[in-house]
């Protein structure tokens, strides 16, 4: 878009004039820092502003009632289109459809600030230059929302996230911010990013209470209130206010609670000393604080305010608040490289808001404390990120919300033609025009049940009320509903389907014709580089007296006996190890505590440190010995990594064996490496890719790690549930397989393929290979290819799973989009996958239109815990905001309660919603056929069946329990099936014909007396027709009830609803006493006729025994015939679910995968490079 034409700002981002131009010489922008929403600008005309007003006054506020309901109606009619640099006034459209009205903000700022705030780069990038007062101003144009600053750039024709202007800086950028900012850069930089704040709106009650009142729900509760005051129902009317006024009470009361909440966890208001300049320290509020700013963290540590690289010094961090990780991490210097920065990639070295550093040191003169350098704020960090989720969810896309908002307009337009009938049939009878408007809009009151929504939503109360008795904790009570249509669950497999720590199991070294023999306790290994390797490469640091770190790291130097030690004077300097500044010291155990024939002394001193990460999949330290002498680099890691680092002569030829030998088994292997390095190394300054390059491999760490004992039970109860569960974890892919096998994802008769990808190299194609062996490598023959064949594996008799690791998923993704569906139908086991791949899984696996759940430990999972349709963190805190669910236990067996808790609320949701939708047609056809005969119901008839039965009954037939199995077949989540139609249909037809018989049966007894034909609606009550309606319809509120419970096989029993039942009871007994002794002063009450004939009364209860029965049973025939008479008359029919589709496809597929096969992409051609 250029800035002279268009007004709008499109979804994908606006093609600058010039293709190579970009906002930083360091970086160029991403996509969704450009835009990520549609973006129409328009401008305020003050004759049609005053015309709206003018409108609103004449519509006594209805019009702004429009406004408020639809906010583009109101742009509309206020504004006129115009290019996005002139608008004062902007429509945006999110990626869900959803609009919003955003006021544009101006504010002048300082010539030059643009430098200040984002380097070298033009000001004409982002300011607007307008004539003040015969002045040329700078003026920044900016909108708000969701608490994101975006900010006008002409040149790119859009407007911009403001963090834009703090990307794409180097590791080498950050490092030259050590010096600090001038107080006149902070103030610049401040104006433009703004205040470093998560602020969480929290609105005063009044503010609450105007919105609230506004909904469409209660303005039709106050249409209704209105109405019914008008008609002379005053107990109705006061009652339904009460209730409505204590409604809102509770509801603008947790609204508030909710949002002070949120803001007492949001809001981070500290003071931080900062690094200036001048070279001087000023303490500031973290509201101060912008991207750029030098932070001295203190060794006490501090609760992080903004998300920050560390430049320097070592810092322990506890990170649980955001990710549900307990256990702290160790958080290392940012190198000093050309290499562009990203928080998500250099996790090691950033330093989230929001988590608490529990000690930092050796960055400082002194060697305390640490130095970093700010470069988010605001909602634009790690915790703003979290906390926008919880505050701007996006909106759910469950079939059964959408089909509810269907129905009520389905009632709307039944209320529309019970309105035409009743005018009819009230005009026929010559009621005056006051009394015949009021009547029929009376109707809509009737059929659209204003308490549908509530009602609906009180099944997933109570679920979520037993879930947190269980420990399961959720902070988004609808996706409870979902939990009941889950269709794939995926499981990490470390601390979730295995126990957290690991045992040491031995120690494979490396000797020259291959390796010795295991040794079971690494004590009993010879004072060497493979014990020094296994005492020092780790991230493991002291507070106080105790060890924290990795629990493996933990085990491994435990194994060894070596004690952990941390520099006695704070610059870290000790003599003992020369001139060199220590992060840690390794000293081997005692003499009387080592094995017989092997003595150690020599400690050694960890003088640098690059942990440990999931994408790189290694870690690396340097070390020195007493006096500073014998410097070497350990690296440890996975094996396949550890290797490619390696010198290719160092590395056995059994290696691939020897690991494919314990993986295979189960086993958690590690590999080790090292190397000398010259006295003349400047170890303080090395970089990572210096100190890893070139390394001596040293040989393997084996580690058990064990399956939980609850882990292969759940695993087995979602299989037969057909609830496919799929393992996602970044371990080795033969040890995940062993977990699969064990916790019996993967049968023990069933196959296993691994699908191995390469991307394209210089000489050769990007390939694809299915294998049936132990590694992606091995050979299959041919007889071995019919061999299998013959078992049956492509006639889909013998059940087969792939394998895949990070890798060839990326090189899937990347070079074979077609292949990746087919993969993800029958993947069971992702290894070796990082963060993002697995929410790249996650992501991958809904568009097949899978109901994805996703349960992990939090910590590499937050992504894929976020993206999936229900996710579960297993964490003690009692709520996480990187999942939905929390729950407190330590093992998977959450996962089955939380799908039957789903199961049990959808069910119960579509009991209440279908109970609800008869009491309206109930009353709807009571009311219809009374004024047929120019008569009503009485004030405090309708108050006794909305609050004394039907109000009473919906709030307590929610509460049975789910049932104790999980079965195959998931409960329906739309309300627009051709059953559930039809037994709504067919429960009303039944319902009028059992009325309109009490009403004829009425009118023939001998003792029959008319009523007064002179007046109408309630005026002439008591009478013997209103009488009988009502008796017989309160007996059908009550039996209706029973016949939409039934929720088997996903509900227990009905009589397990013990209030349920005890309620029904009672109720029963009031409905028999009030028809078979129609004497007393409740009666007078109610307004109801004394009809003193026994077997008139008799007859009315069989009358609704057999409206019952019948309805029971037709119920029951529906539900279990209905299903299959749609098949035999539709025929076999595609299923709307592409997994399903897909299913099918490749069931009949039989030369499907394509064993030992290579595939390559359509249209490739390999080009030589020599």
């Amino acid at each position: 878009m250029d800035t002279s034409g268009s007004g709008t700002q499109g979804m994908g981002g606006p093609t600058p004039a010039d293709p190579g131009s970009t906002l930083m010489d360091s970086g160029v922008i991403d996509t969704p820092s450009v835009s990520h929403m549609d973006v129409q600008g328009y401008r305020r005309v003050c004759w049609r502003v005053w015309l709206c007003r003018f409108g609103a006054v004449c519509s006594l506020g209805m019009l702004l009632v429009l406004f408020n309901w639809r906010p583009r109606l109101a742009v509309l009619a206020r504004c006129t289109s115009c290019p996005l640099p002139m608008a004062d006034t902007l429509l945006l459209r999110d990626i869900y459809g959803q609009q919003f009205v955003i006021e544009v903000c101006t504010v002048e700022v300082e010539e030059g600030s643009f430098e200040h705030a984002g380097g070298e780069v033009d000001e004409n990038e982002w300011r607007d230059n307008v004539q003040l007062h015969k002045e040329q101003k700078t003026v920044l144009r900016y909108y708000v929302f969701e608490g994101m600053r975006y900010v006008w750039m002409p040149r790119k024709g859009a407007f911009c996230k403001v963090s834009v202007l703090s990307e794409g800086w180097t590791c080498a950028d950050l490092h030259r911010l050590q010096q600090g900012l001038s107080r006149a850069d902070q103030s610049s930089r401040q104006q433009i990013f703004g205040d470093n704040i998560i602020d969480v709106p929290v609105k005063s009650y009044g503010q609450l209470l105007f919105e609230e009142v506004l909904n469409p729900f209660y303005m039709f509760q106050v249409f209704s209130i209105i109405l019914w005051m008008s008609d002379r129902y005053y107990y109705y009317a006061v009652c339904i206010f009460v209730i409505s006024f204590i409604s809102i009470a509770v509801s603008l009361y947790e609204i508030r609670k909710q949002s002070t909440t949120l803001r007492q966890m949001a809001q981070l208001i500290v003071n931080v000393t900062v690094r200036r300049a001048t070279g001087e320290e000023e303490c500031v509020s973290s509201v101060e604080l912008v991207p750029g700013d030098c932070v001295v963290i203190p060794a006490e540590g501090l609760l992080l305010p903004c998300d920050a690289a560390l430049l320097a010094g070592e810092c322990m961090v506890n990170e649980s608040m955001l990710t549900g990780e307990s256990i702290p991490v160790m958080k290392t210097p940012l190198s000093v490289s050309g290499e562009t920065y990203s928080p998500e990639s250099q996790r090691r070295h950033t330093l989230f808001c929001g988590t608490q550093i529990i000690q930092a040191r050796g960055g400082c003169p002194g060697g305390k404390g640490a130095l970093a350098v700010v470069t988010r704020t605001g909602f634009f960090t790690a915790k703003g990120d979290l906390v926008s989720s919880i505050l701007y969810p996006q909106p759910l896309n469950f079939r059964f919300y959408r089909d509810a908002m269907k129905f009520l307009l389905f009632l709307g337009c039944l209320a529309l033609i019970g309105t035409i009938y009743s005018i009819v049939m009230l005009y026929r009878s010559n009621t005056t025009w006051e009394q015949l408007i009021i009547r029929s809009l009376d109707i809509v009151t009737i059929v659209v049940p204003p308490a549908l929504p509530a009602a609906i939503t009180t099944g997933t109360i109570y679920a979520q009320h037993r879930l947190k008795k269980h420990g399961v904790f959720c902070i988004s009570p609808p996706r409870i509903n979902i939990c009941g249509k889950i269709s794939l669950f995926c499981f990490d497999k470390t601390g979730t389907l295995t126990e957290e720590g690991l045992d040491v199991w031995g120690v494979k070294v490396k000797n020259k014709s291959g390796f010795d023999d295991l040794v079971p306790d690494p004590r009993l290994l010879p004072p060497g580089p493979m014990l020094s390797a296994l005492a020092s490469c780790h991230s493991v640091a002291l507070l106080g007296d105790q060890a924290i770190g990795d629990p493996l790291e933990l085990k491994m130097i435990e194994s060894t006996g070596w004690s952990l030690q941390e520099p006695a004077n704070e610059s870290g300097v000790s003599p003992e190890f020369g001139s060199y500044r220590t992060l840690a010291v390794m000293r081997p155990p005692a003499a009387e505590f080592q094995p017989e024939g092997i003595s150690i002394s020599q400690p050694v001193a960890i003088v640098r440190r690059f942990p440990f990460s999931s994408a790189l999949q290694r870690m690396s330290v340097a070390v020195v010995g007493p006096g500073g002498g014998s410097p070497c680099s350990f690296l440890k890691g996975s094996p396949e990594m550890v290797a490619s680092y390696c010198v290719k002569e160092s590395v056995p030829s059994q290696f691939t064996n020897t690991v494919q030998e314990f993986t295979s088994e189960g086993f958690r292997v590690l590999a080790l490496a090292y190397k000398e390095l010259g006295a003349e190394t400047d170890l303080s300054s090395i970089e990572r890719v210096d100190l890893e390059r070139d390394m001596q491999f040293l040989g393997l760490l084996v580690m058990k790690n064990q399956l939980k004992p609850e882990s292969a039970g759940v695993i087995t109860t979602l299989r037969r549930a057909q609830i496919r569960p799929v393992m996602v974890t970044g371990d080795n892919i033969l040890t995940a397989l062993n977990v699969a096998r064990a916790c019996r994802m993967v049968s023990s008769h069933e196959k296993v393929i691994f699908v191995h990808a390469s991307p394209p190299t210089a000489n050769s194609m990007a390939s694809l290979q299915f294998h049936r062996g132990e590694s992606g490598a091995a050979s299959v023959s041919t007889q071995e290819t019919m061999d299998f064949l013959d078992q049956g594996l492509y006639q889909n008799s013998l059940k087969y799973h792939l394998a895949i690791n990070g890798k060839s998923f990326a090189a899937l993704c990347d070079h074979f989009p077609e292949y990746l569906p087919k993969v993800l139908m029958r993947g069971t086991v992702f290894a070796r996958m990082a963060p993002d791949q697995k929410t790249q899984l996650v992501r991958a696996l809904q568009k097949l239109n899978y109901r994805v759940g996703m349960c992990g430990d939090g910590a590499n999972d937050c992504g894929a815990l976020r993206a999936a349709d229900v996710g579960v963190s297993l964490s003690e805190a009692e709520a996480s905001v990187a999942s939905p669910f929390t729950s407190k236990s330590d093992n998977i067996s959450c996962v089955p309660l939380l799908i039957r808790e789903g199961r049990c609320s959808l069910v119960t949701s579509f009991s209440l919603f279908k109970y609800m939708a008869l009491y309206s047609l109930i009353q709807f056809s009571s009311v219809l056929i009374l004024y047929t005969v120019k008569t009503n119901l009485g004030d405090l008839q309708f108050l006794f069946f909305d609050l004394a039965l039907v109000t009473l009954l919906a709030i307590v037939m929610g509460r049975g329990g789910p049932s104790d199995d999980l079965t195959p077949q998931r409960p329906p989540a739309s309300l627009l099936t051709l059953p559930l139609t039809c037994t709504l249909l067919l429960h009303t037809l039944f319902l009028i014909l059992t009325q309109v018989c009490v009403l004829f049966i009425t009118m023939s007894q001998e003792w029959y007396i008319p009523l007064n034909s002179t007046q109408a609606g309630a005026a002439n009550l008591p009478n013997m027709e209103d009488t009988g309606v009502f008796d017989v319809s309160g007996f059908q509120y009550i039996f209706m009830s029973i016949i939409v419970t039934k929720g088997y096989p996903y509900k227990k029993p009905l009589f397990y609803n013990v209030v349920f039942v005890f309620v029904l009871v009672v109720l029963f007994t009031v409905m028999s006493w009030l028809v078979m002794f129609p004497r007393g002063p409740v009666h007078r009450v109610l307004q109801l006729y004394q009809i003193n004939d026994m077997s008139y009364s008799m007859l009315l209860v069989a009358l609704a025994a057999l409206n019952f029965i019948i309805c029971y049973f037709l119920e029951d025939l529906i539900e279990r015939c209905a299903p299959a008479c749609l098949r035999a008359f539709r025929g076999k029919r595609e299923s709307k679910k592409q997994y399903k589709r897909l299913d099918a496809h490749l069931s009949e597929t039989h030369s499907w995968p394509p064993l030992n096969q290579p595939l390559h992409p359509p249209q490739c051609s390999v080009i030589g490079i020599s």
